[in-house]
Formats: C-alpha cells, sequence, structure tokens
C-alpha cells in the first residue's frame, strides 16, 4: 500500500515537472527550428537538382538519410523503427518543397 506524498514533496515534484516541461518546451521550439532550416536547404537543393538537370527524387539518397537515422537512434538507445518513420516524414516535407517549384 502506498501513502500519499508529503505536501513539500508533492509541491518540489510539481516544482520539478513544471521545470522539465518548460525544457521540452524549448526544445520542441528547437526541433521544430531545425527542421524549418532543413527544408530551406532542401528547398536550395531542388534548386541546383534542376539546374544540374537531376531527377527530385532519389531513392538511394533517401534510403541512405533513412540508414543513417536509424544508426544515430540505435547509438543514441532509441528505436530505430520509430526514428526511421519519424525521418520518413522529414524527407517527405523536404521532398515537398523540392517538388512544389
Amino acid at each position: 500500500m502506498t501513502t500519499d506524498p508529503s505536501p513539500s514533496a508533492r509541491d518540489a515534484a510539481l516544482d520539478t515537472l513544471g521545470r522539465y516541461r518548460q525544457q521540452i518546451e524549448q526544445l520542441d521550439r528547437d526541433l521544430v527550428s531545425l527542421l524549418a532550416k532543413r527544408v530551406a536547404l532542401s528547398k536550395e537543393i531542388g534548386a541546383m537538382k534542376r539546374v544540374a538537370g537531376l531527377p527530385t527524387l532519389d531513392p538511394a539518397r533517401e534510403a541512405e538519410v533513412i540508414r543513417r537515422a536509424a544508426a544515430l537512434a540505435r547509438d543514441a538507445s532509441l528505436n530505430d523503427e520509430k526514428v526511421r518513420d519519424i525521418f520518413w516524414h522529414v524527407i517527405g516535407l523536404s521532398r515537398a518543397v523540392q517538388v512544389d517549384e
């Protein structure tokens, strides 16, 4: 049977929880900023592909990006399949700005 925490322990836990949530909110802002930078670079890459006469879609390159992301995920003790899923979405964002040009 568990007992209710003391009011001071509860207050301390809530304060810590609030600080952790603020850190996560900052990380979320950072992630969105990094995604925006990646998409902007992808747009530039799309322009260079057109100048060079290359196709927008590059399945081999996309597969390489996914493999690298999965390896980085494993190195960071993250679920590599879930990271692969995330990166397919990131590639989709990047591909969309290359195709829309």
